[in-house]
């Protein structure tokens, strides 16, 4: 039985291989103090200096005893446990258990044993390493350690690339040399390593140019010139001195190195953690398989940052591939260049792999299958930068499972799923933190964190796209005198949004980068692109698109697919598609570019006309007694068929801010009867959903595209719909200023119907600010009204409400009367949410007759039919008389059950006014008696 313990990365401990349960981090804390003082005695004072520093807890000494006493259970199948000796705490272990003395004694090893040896013992050494030393502890004692322990590494690292250079392997060491003196731009040693790797690599001009960088750092920062050492190499690379090249062991021609190609990795990569880690996923499947490549295609986008991602991968994981990385840029989408033919990007690998040319046959198909025989069995790693569909991989893939591949395309490459089983990681914008993050690297958080508000507005005009971020950030980085604010300013306007982004280099100019993915479209996909950028929602649906390219269902699935796989549209939910907002103004850009304005005015006029139609057979669905108004009917043309309310509801749902925008668009244009009807039609949606807000502001819209249309139908219509939604928001003496006028324009155009209608949301209007006689005389007049023309339907709304004010002024015998010949005709009329509002009058009416258990009955009856129709108005009215009957019954608990789900749906529909009466009656409840 062996137990191992790990020091150089997360503090761990494993048992024959199996990892050991810890605890939290400072109960690891105390063992690693333990761990790295393993050879003495450590006090309980000193251990609590060391864990806590100056912010101990109140019982410190108890608290250290409980994490000695867990730690001894959990290292007690190991037969390693801390003992009490000298008194103070050991942690008895062999050295050669802690990953921090065996990387000790191997070093020490390397600098004084068999120079042939040297190499594979610091290998070994540094391969100890999982991460930071004592990762995620954090204490000014620990700290100190763990700079110690990186001092070390980093001294390994040089040693070990002495080494490495001395036996000619600078090619191998570029990558990691790049990165380590980015790291450590001081460290003369490294800076003198780095200048010879490139040196020996033919890239003298890029040697020297590190070398007066480095001058101007330490001259800037410290004050001093380059050391002798430093100053030597830089003149024998300038005098192209013999003793700085490769060795060439008896005199012959030293092996061709092994390819590393790869280009230097983003500086600033940002984020994206959970595709680092599917690519390492990827290869551990594929090496546990030992049959199945490796082969991942990242596809996203222009601009997404599908290069950065794959590039910074890579250089993560050359430990992987120890036989080589082998690089190409195919520029499938590059704005300045014709695509790389695969055969060109096949011999150029050949020529990386130290086969001589002679050996190279002219047929590209056989030099194909002389790159996969070439690379058999070696452990090579393959990226495929910008490659323009699946046929341009093809010829490039290796026949080896030992290969990985990374391919990187705007395009899906489904193809390459299906025939190859090729993984396939799409890649999306950057979260929000993460565009923070980004915008923070490139400017630094000083500077970001004096302008929150700037810094908020370039992230929301940038939505996430790193091509966009990293342009803003570039021309911010280099006027440094300039506010944020000044780029954010210049990015608000929609409509020179992307000349902000101009940089005048093809390879990044945002909308070149574009122009690459659209140009590749064929002219149907081509032509729905542009249409789309007109589109006024945040979505769009495959009926509506249809609608919008006057096409039919089929073909246009077909051109959203296409779309989709290129990522110039994404679905984010089955049949729904979105756009990226700077596509998006790209789209819009080029269909007035390409289509004119009669043709997008005309797109958009059928799209509005779809939402339109599909919104009136909804509505009716919704609310089948809702009366014909004048000026009603929309347009004829097709509509989404909906089968039953709950399809009209939930038609509705994914439709609504597409119907707001919808007319807040026709408005723009002055389309007014249409903006007109869509309020009209999105009543009864916003009344049950409790969309208070929408509904008030749909029908100010309405009530505006009434005064211009000059017909007093519509304009009396929208002042009573506009009152309404008054009244639910609180705003009762607008409401009665808009029935009034209602009130007058129906009775000059001798419309009883509307009248009577008119009245009973004057009678609800009263009763809402208390005044229930006035409230009732309105109820009466429009029951009067309704009887008189025969409209039944209509009269169960009147006696409802009849009912409802009679039980406020204390005639409970009629309004439970009323109440109940309303319930009749609802039923009879198949008009549930009148039921439902009934059966709750029926409670209010119990309630207040003291017959609390009957109350109780009514009310959930009306609260399940509410439910069911998703009513969720009522239902938080609903719920507020029935927590008032538990209360009544002495049973608190249901009635603060019911309040608070009261209180959430009231918050949700902006309804502040209700919430605030119901929160009161919950205080009601925490508030003790006085007796």
């Amino acid at each position: 039985m062996t137990v191992e313990f790990v020091l150089l990365g997360d503090v761990a401990a494993r048992h024959d291989g199996r990892p050991l349960r810890l605890g939290h981090a400072r109960q690891r804390s105390v063992l690693a103090v333990l761990l790295l003082q393993a050879d003495q005695s450590v006090s309980a004072d000193q251990l609590i200096d060391r864990v806590w520093a100056e912010q101990p807890p109140r019982r410190a000494h108890s608290t250290l005893y409980g994490y000695l006493s867990r730690l001894r259970q959990a290292l007690a199948p190991t037969g390693v446990t801390v003992v009490r000796e000298h008194g103070g705490y050991q942690l008895p272990v062999a050295p050669a258990a802690v990953d921090a003395y065996r990387f000790t004694q191997l070093v020490d090893q390397a600098r004084t044993g068999p120079e042939p040896d040297r190499l594979a013992l610091l290998d070994e050494a540094l391969a100890l390493w999982q991460g930071d030393a004592l990762a995620g502890l954090d204490t000014p004692w620990l700290a100190a350690q763990r700079a110690v322990l990186d001092s070390r590494r980093l001294a390994a690292e040089l040693d070990r690339t002495d080494l490495a250079l001395g036996l000619g392997r600078h090619d191998a060491l570029l990558a990691p040399l790049t990165v380590r003196a980015a790291a450590h731009p001081l460290d003369e040693r490294l800076a003198g390593q780095l200048m010879l790797a490139l040196h020996r690599a033919g890239r003298s001009a890029e040697a020297l140019a590190h070398y007066q960088a480095t001058r101007l750092r330490l001259a800037d920062e410290l004050g001093i010139d380059p050391g002798a050492a430093l100053q030597q190499r830089h003149r024998q690379i300038l005098a192209d001195d013999a003793d700085l090249r490769p060795p060439t062991p008896g005199g012959q021609a030293a092996p061709h190195p092994e390819p590393r190609q790869l280009p230097v990795p983003p500086r600033l990569f940002t984020g994206r953690s959970r595709a680092l880690a599917q690519l390492d996923s990827a290869v551990d499947a594929a090496r546990d398989s030992t049959r199945a490549m490796a082969l991942t295609a990242v596809s996203g986008g222009g601009g997404v940052g599908k290069s950065w991602l794959a590039l910074h991968w890579a250089h993560t994981a050359l430990d992987r591939f120890p036989d080589g990385q082998l690089y190409v840029d195919l520029r499938g989408f590059d704005p300045t260049q014709p695509p790389v033919d695969a055969a060109v990007a096949v011999r150029g690998f050949l020529d990386a792999l130290g086969v001589p040319t002679a050996a190279i046959p002219a047929d590209p198909q056989a030099q194909a299958a002389l790159f996969r025989s070439v690379v058999a069995g070696r452990r090579l790693l393959i990226v495929l930068d910008d490659a323009r569909d699946t046929a341009h991989v093809l010829p490039l893939l290796p026949g080896s499972a030992t290969c990985t591949v990374l391919v990187t395309s705007r395009n899906q490459l489904t193809g390459l799923a299906a025939t190859h089983g090729a993984r396939l990681l799409p890649l999306d914008v950057l979260t929000d933190t993460e565009a923070r993050q980004l915008l923070a690297t490139h400017l630094g958080r000083e500077r970001t964190a004096a302008e929150p508000v700037a810094v908020a507005a370039l992230l929301r005009w940038c939505a996430g796209l790193p091509l966009a971020l990293s342009i803003v950030a570039a021309r911010a980085a280099a006027r440094r005198d300039f506010a944020l604010n000044a780029f954010a300013e210049e990015l608000r306007d929609a409509a020179t949004r992307l000349d902000a982004l101009d940089t005048a280099d093809l390879t990044t100019d945002l909308r070149a980068v574009f122009a690459t993915s659209y140009e590749a479209l064929p002219p149907p996909a081509a032509r729905l692109f542009r249409l789309l950028g007109t589109v006024p929602g945040p979505d769009i649906g495959l009926p509506a698109a249809a609608a919008l390219a006057e096409d039919e269902p089929g073909r246009i699935r077909l051109q959203l697919r296409l779309l989709d796989a290129a990522h110039l549209l994404q679905e984010h939910q089955p049949g729904r598609y979105r756009m990226h907002d700077l596509l998006r103004l790209y789209a819009a850009e080029r269909c007035r570019d390409e289509d004119g304005a009669p043709a997008r005015s005309a797109a958009l006029g059928r799209l509005v006309d779809f939402y339109l139609r599909t919104a009136y057979a909804a509505d009716r669905l919704l609310d089948p007694p809702r009366p014909e108004e004048p000026g009603q009917q929309p347009p004829p043309g097709p509509s989404h068929p909906l089968p039953d309310a709950n399809a009209a509801l939930a038609w509705f749902d994914a439709e609504h801010s597409c119907l707001l925008n919808a007319q807040r668009r026709a408005a723009e244009h002055g389309w007014h009867p249409r903006v007109w009807q869509l309020a009209w039609a999105l009543s009864s949606y916003h009344w049950q959903r409790g969309h208070l807000q929408a509904g008030f502001q749909t029908w100010q819209a309405g009530l505006a595209a009434a005064n211009q249309l000059g017909a007093p139908g519509p304009l009396a219509i929208a002042h009573r719909l506009l009152a309404r939604s008054c009244t639910l928001l609180g705003r009762h003496a607008e409401a009665v200023t808009h029935l009034d006028q209602a009130l007058t324009l129906f009775e000059a155009a001798d419309a009883p119907t509307d009248q009577a209608h008119t009245h009973q949301t004057l009678a609800w209007v009263w009763g809402q600010q208390g005044d229930d006689a006035r409230a009732l005389a309105h109820a009466t007049r429009a029951l009067t009204l309704h009887r008189e023309l025969g409209n039944t339907a209509w009269e169960a709304d009147a006696l409802n409400l009849a009912g409802w004010y009679s039980a406020r002024l204390g005639d409970h015998g009629q309004a439970h009367a009323l109440s109940l010949r309303a319930l009749a005709l609802y039923r009879r009329h198949g008009n549930r949410n009148g039921e439902a509002a009934t059966l709750d009058s029926l409670g209010y009416v119990a309630h207040l007759s003291a017959a609390h258990t009957t109350a109780l009955r009514y009310y959930r009856l009306a609260l399940a039919l509410f439910r069911e129709l998703g009513n969720h108005a009522y239902t938080a009215d609903t719920l507020t008389h029935l927590g008032e009957t538990h209360r009544a019954l002495g049973e608190h608990a249901a009635a603060e059950d019911a309040w608070r789900q009261a209180v959430d749906l009231y918050r949700t529909q902006q309804r502040t006014r209700d919430m605030r009466r119901v929160e009161e009656l919950l205080a009601t409840l925490r508030t003790p008696a006085i007796r």
